[in-house]
């Protein structure tokens, strides 16, 4: 059995085999939804139902609240559908024309900047070129089956090995292994494979608008491959960079970050901290990242935001902005770093 989706606004279709979500079929046929986790977790795929039925799998509370499905609201990462479907949703541009892989890659170098964050080089084939756009994201391929899923944080078109920026988890499957000081450990040379490109997290380049970056921990990965990549195809637009963290040593990268305030002449970097301890020393801004990007803008009618991070944050961001900031909801952008623990939230 299968069903018809047709896309309200453009008027496409395409077909949802049985046993495939509205998202996972309509990627199939190369038409692009906005997605993050695809698992429920991060809402980044929400929409609306206008016509027919769907079933839900397992999701985040967060993500879609009960209230949002009765009114016709849609995770279309989870919904499968019960009848042909009439939908609203926003379709992305630009991702399209990159071919999805699996590849094969090598352990180049392990770094850890502080005690739970690693910052691995992937070394791919000599004959291999992985296109990708930046704030894209990968999925390694595990032994058992399982997926984990990491932005890639250098911009597409510098020379060298895939860089990723992994916290620790503690019980992460993944993690843990990345961060083992006894064996079973991942190791410089080891051989893992990944799927990718994937998401779409990543700069629209066909506007003008101010942009804010908004990142909690590790969800400084992405954006720092779209400040690259900004850099190197010369991208003049207004920038905010606000990173947030605990503790000041969770901002990883903070002199890379001040650098580029120096270098770059329409660039601001602010890092926010919400547990400083007095032994930090810190006496910069402190509090929710999110909230102080309201504090600076309460008005962000004209601004473009791109948020990453725990979806705890990326959620109020997205509430927040659009509610008492008048952020226009097509402005925002976001890729929600999930784990299994998210969708029991």
């Amino acid at each position: 059995m299968s069903y018809q989706v047709t896309l309200k606004t453009s008027g496409k279709q395409f077909t949802v085999n049985q046993d495939e979500t509205v998202l996972e079929a309509a990627l199939r046929q190369n038409i692009n939804l906005p997605y993050g986790c695809k698992n429920g977790a991060c809402g980044s795929c929400k929409g609306k139902v206008l016509e027919g039925q769907v079933t839900h799998q397992q999701h985040s509370e967060s993500a879609m609240t009960r209230a949002d499905e009765t009114a016709g609201a849609t995770l279309f990462c989870c919904a499968h559908p019960q009848s042909d479907l009439l939908i609203e949703a926003r379709e992305v541009q630009g991702a399209g024309d990159i071919a999805i892989r699996k590849v094969p890659c090598r352990i180049n170098t392990i770094n850890k900047p502080s005690s739970d964050v690693a910052i691995l080089k992937l070394q791919l084939p000599a004959s291999e070129r992985f296109q990708f756009l930046a704030g894209q994201y990968l999925e390694f391929l595990l032994k058992d089956g399982q997926r984990r899923a990491y932005s890639i944080a250098n911009a597409p078109d510098q020379e060298g090995p895939l860089e990723l920026h992994i916290r620790h988890l503690p019980g992460g499957l993944f993690t843990d292994f990345v961060f083992s000081t006894k064996e079973p450990a991942l190791k410089e040379k080891d051989i893992l494979r990944f799927e990718g490109p994937l998401g779409s997290f990543f700069l629209r380049e066909d506007s003008k608008k101010p942009i804010i970056f908004v990142a909690a921990g590790t969800g400084f990965a992405p954006i720092k491959s779209i400040i690259e990549q900004m850099r190197t195809k010369k991208i003049q637009r207004p920038i905010a960079l606000y990173w947030g963290g605990r503790r000041p040593s969770d901002l990883y990268m903070n002199a890379l970050c001040e650098a580029w305030a120096k270098d770059l002449s329409d660039f601001q970097y602010i890092p926010v901290i919400s547990d400083a301890v007095p032994e930090d020393g810190w006496s910069g801004r402190s509090g929710f990242v999110h909230q102080a990007v309201m504090a600076d803008h309460p008005d962000l009618k004209d601004f473009q935001i791109y948020a990453c991070g725990a979806p705890v944050m990326v959620n109020a961001a997205r509430q927040d902005f659009l509610s008492k900031c008048h952020l226009p909801e097509e402005e925002f952008f976001a890729d929600s770093f999930t784990s299994a623990a998210d969708l029991a939230g």
